[in-house]
């Protein structure tokens, strides 16, 4: 609540009938040159302004925003709401009813503990696609959610009975980031303020990174850990500096047979290249009015892919006609306009806004792409997906001779980039169908399959194994979700099929989807290529794949096939996608399909052909690629904003699944001692009001020494959990059968089984082990158990737990770009719960550091220039950590001084290392934080 107005902003809008109480951003000088974003900072700063927290000063540093410079200063920013997706979500609702406890033993109110800002989530994350390819995947994928994931609901319904301003749009309704741009984001927020209407502007942080996709619709949002999450909720204000602010010009119009999935990994591309971490990206120029609002939110929701806090376009017309057409009512339109206008929030496309740095780019340049085989910014011309791919299968494929397949029939006729007839034998026509050999024959691996029905097929290293058309990403857009339609329409009527080793998966974002494929028909053309939908939700882009085609899985594992994979996501991180699966390509969802008739990624969409047509002609891409105007014909007849309205108006509702769930009451949670999903969080236990002094760290073993891009993909636990590993033997202990592991995601809010996923990622390389196997590396959650003699192999939790009860704290060596990837509470909650006391490394990801702190890590930095390599470190010392007394006289300091003493262990000879680390501690709410443990129980502190 705003107590003081230094600058006499406070004003009234009336738009239409209604008066808005709204606070004037022309009341600041130096307003006019800001970039939107900043602007909409701004109005958050004069209207949050008490003179303690948010200062007139900051107001004013704001106003005199210094483009060239070099953030140093810090503001506090109140967003207007909270987004979340139940894998996130529900350690955020765990850890507020158990602060309630918390606050009850402390000697308050557990009533005080509820959301101040409105709370969202969207229950988006558990659906697997464990059926597939039939009618009724949808019904039974749904089913077996809801019989893994009870306990897990029934607390959600208890949550959003017991907190106030919290809200649960039930499973089976959508994601996230679809349903917050077509329903839950007003872009200007209007909300009664001690009985005075006030306007603003809508703006978010969410628990899911690509929460930067209403960034299209100009909200300004990010993602967070859950830890700022709760913060936010509880009426904590993030922290972080006024950022440098990238302008991206936008010229051109996109040409015909580009889609916005090729827009979007250009941009990635391009921003990656120039480096935008920690910055604002922001779109202006006369091509934006070009860009369709659905493009705009694909290019948003990919800020974390090129690394940005935020990737914003303005509002504008085209804002106001996505707003009318997704149902919203016309007050709210109305006041969008008006108050956009008033506030210098409307975008002018003849204006050049000043900016830090600046980038261009003319959409007529963009050219059909797809990105892999591993990190969402490695983007490969789709005309050289063929000749890359030969490249990267090296680097994945068991290599063995081409004799081995010197008694397989080969199908000539099989439309393949290479269909690898044997040397030697003659060509024959049995109907058995051979797939390309995957590159040069080094890397072929040719397996024979016979299926329990249809033809046997011959299976080898590239084979596509999971074609999905998947994520928020793309499913939002009608312009690619339509074309993917098409294209299979088209291919069917050449008398096309997809692979039989094909896997394939269709999530839509919204039921809204679902409406214009049946009003269309495309629905039947996709399933006749076996894209039935799964689920509504995010499914394969986090993980949530399902087994692949029985005898395929058991090949790629029995013969160590680089298989890969096809997706219209994100995300596309190692052991990311499926287990059984090495490669994994970002597509557009028309790529998707084509890749799933295609059957290999050593394919040539301009000289191979798909197959034949009845006469006997050769199919190309080019032949089935729908034209823009086919595809805008069925938008403009199969979409309408009737549809919006229909699907959104229960939409917190939920079936009668959701509706007959039996659900706790009361304000205090009744914790299941035998529930092995939900349990009560343990970061109050033994908490008291006052502070326990920051102490230096001694005496410390080295957990990991790990390379550069580890993401939190790699730290936190996600995914499949695996027989014989810590979190699967705890589950076995407390009675669960391996049939009912389920995900680490859908156990995020038993911290048991979380920690013993923390760093468990089947592709994490810890250097630490190599010296316990001849040098080899070794993927999988393991390191040396130093409290053993000889430090053997142990699972990193095992480790972790003897050394604990030794007393003794841990730290982590890691590279560049540390922590990379989604903004993922457990990553560093399983860290902290670890007993890892600092992480050192090159370079961290702005919202994994952060996270750090607000569980009492710190984050520490090589010099510059330096590694844990090149000074000499090998993870066998012991080390210790001088410096961090200072934090207790209220001063952060800039560098801590490390040492690195060998143990015995240690090579002979090894001398002790030294150097001065800097604290990546940027903010003093930071320092706050990490005062008191961290940003819990600072809230909690502070509430009391």
């Amino acid at each position: 609540m705003s107590t003081v107005d230094s600058f006499g902003a406070k004003s009234t809008l009336t738009v239409g009938s209604t008066d808005y109480e709204i606070f004037r951003i022309d009341t600041v000088p130096g307003f006019e040159k800001l970039p939107f974003s900043l602007k909409v900072l701004l109005e958050n700063l004069l209207r949050t302004e008490d003179g303690a927290n948010v200062t007139k000063a900051q107001i004013e540093a704001l106003g005199s925003w210094d483009a060239a410079a070099e953030p140093d200063t810090e503001i506090q920013f109140t967003p207007a709401r909270v987004v979340m997706q139940d894998f996130t979500g529900v350690p955020c609702i765990v850890d507020l009813a158990t602060m309630r406890e918390a606050v009850t033993a402390l000697g308050g109110d557990p009533n005080r503990i509820n959301p101040l800002s409105p709370a969202e989530m969207v229950i988006d994350h558990s659906v697997i696609a464990d059926l597939f390819g039939t009618e009724n995947a949808l019904e039974r994928n749904v089913e077996i959610e809801y019989e893994r994931n009870g306990e897990r609901y029934q607390f959600l319904r208890w949550g959003q009975t017991a907190f106030d301003d919290f809200k649960v749009v039930p499973p089976g309704t959508g994601i996230v980031h679809q349903v917050n741009i077509e329903h839950l984001a007003k872009v200007i927020y209007d909300r009664t303020v001690d009985g005075t209407l006030r306007a603003y502007p809508d703006t978010c942080v969410g628990t899911d990174s690509h929460t930067t996709m209403v960034n299209g619709l100009g909200v300004l949002g990010w993602g967070v850990g859950g830890i700022e999450a709760e913060a936010a909720m509880l009426g904590q204000p993030v922290s972080m500096l006024i950022p440098r602010v990238v302008g991206f010009k936008l010229t051109g119009a996109i040409p015909a047979g580009v889609t916005a999935t090729d827009v979007v990994l250009t941009i990635t591309d391009m921003l990656r290249k120039h480096g935008v971490v920690g910055k604002f990206v922001e779109f202006y120029g006369e091509g934006v009015a070009s860009v369709p609002l659905a493009n705009r939110a694909t290019i948003g929701n990919m800020s974390p892919e090129f690394g940005s806090t935020a990737a914003m376009f303005p509002i504008d017309d085209v804002t106001l006609d996505y707003l009318r057409l997704t149902g919203r009512d016309e007050q709210t339109v109305a006041l969008v306009e008006a108050y956009a206008k008033e506030q210098s929030l409307w975008h002018d496309a003849s204006r050049e806004l000043v900016f830090s740095e600046y980038l261009e780019l003319d959409l007529s340049t963009v050219v059909p792409s797809i990105a892999g085989p591993k990190r969402p910014q490695d983007r490969i011309l789709l005309s050289e997906a063929k000749s890359q791919f030969e490249k990267d299968i090296l680097n994945y494929a068991t290599a063995t001779s081409s004799d081995s397949i010197v008694d397989l029939e080969v199908d000539q006729s099989f439309p393949a980039s290479d269909p690898g007839s044997v040397p030697g034998e003659e060509e024959t026509h049995t109907g058995e169908i051979l797939i390309s050999s995957g590159g040069p024959a080094a890397a072929s691996r040719p397996v024979r399959i016979t299926p329990p029905t249809g033809s046997p097929y011959v299976l080898d290293n590239g084979a596509v194994t999971l074609a999905a058309i998947t994520s928020c990403t793309n499913t939002s857009n009608p312009s690619v979700m339509i074309a993917a339609g098409l294209l299979a329409r088209k291919a069917r009527e050449k008398g096309l099929k997809q692979k039989p080793w094909v896997k394939t998966t269709l999530g839509p974002g919204s039921k809204v989807v679902t409406d214009y494929y049946e009003k269309s028909g495309l629905d039947k053309d996709l399933e006749g290529l076996g894209f039935y939908t799964v689920g509504y939700g995010c499914t394969i882009c986090i993980g949530n794949s399902g087994p692949l085609i029985e005898e395929v899985s058991a090949a790629v594992n029995d013969h160590d096939l680089a298989v890969t994979a096809v997706l219209s996501g994100n995300r596309n991180f190692e052991g990311r996608i499926s287990p059984d699966v090495k490669m994994n390509y970002l597509a557009s969802p028309p790529l998707v399909v084509a890749y799933a008739l295609a059957g290999s990624m050593n394919f040539d969409f301009e000289t191979d052909a798909l197959g034949k047509d009845e006469a006997g002609n050769d199919v190309f891409l080019k032949d089935i690629w729908p034209a823009p105007d086919e595809v805008q014909e069925i938008i403009d007849s199969s979409i309408s904003r009737e549809q919006f309205i229909t699907q959104y108006a229960t939409v917190f509702e939920g079936d009668e699944r959701w509706k007959n769930l039996p659900t706790p009451t009361g304000p205090v949670f009744e914790w299941d001692a035998d529930s092995t999903y939900v349990r009560k969080a343990p970061y109050f236990d033994g908490m008291s009001m006052e502070l326990t002094p920051v102490a230096d760290i001694t005496g410390a073993r080295v957990l990991a020494t790990l390379g550069d891009s580890v993401t939190t993909d790699h730290i936190s636990p996600a995914g499949n959990i695996k027989a014989g590993t810590p979190a699967a033997q705890y589950l076995t202990e407390h009675g669960v059968g391996q049939k009912d592991f389920n995900s680490y995601g859908s156990r995020r809010g038993n911290h048991e089984v979380m920690i013993r996923g923390t760093f468990a990622n089947i592709r994490l390389k810890n250097a630490l082990v190599s010296a316990v196997n001849d040098g080899a590396v070794v993927e999988g959650g393991f390191t040396r158990d130093f409290t053993q003699e000889g430090g053997p192999q142990s699972f990193i939790y095992d480790a972790s737990q003897n050394y604990q009860a030794q007393g003794t704290p841990l730290v982590i060596f890691g590279g560049k770009e540390y922590g990379s990837g989604s903004s993922r509470d457990w990553a560093a909650k399983g860290t902290s719960l670890l007993g890892v006391k600092a992480v050192i490394t090159e370079s961290f990801e702005r919202i994994h550091r952060s996270n750090l702190i607000g569980m009492g890590v710190v984050p520490l930095q090589f010099p510059a220039g330096e590694s844990w390599e090149s000074l000499g470190l090998d993870g066998t010392e012991i080390v210790s950590i001088h410096g961090l007394e200072q934090l207790n006289d209220g001063v952060t300091p800039k560098t801590v001084r490390v040492t690195a003493e060998p143990s015995e262990f240690s090579a002979a000879g090894k001398e002790p290392i030294e150097f001065d680390a800097v604290v990546r501690i940027d903010t003093p709410g930071e320092a706050d934080y990490y005062r008191n443990g961290g940003i819990l129980q600072y809230v909690l502190r502070s509430l009391v």
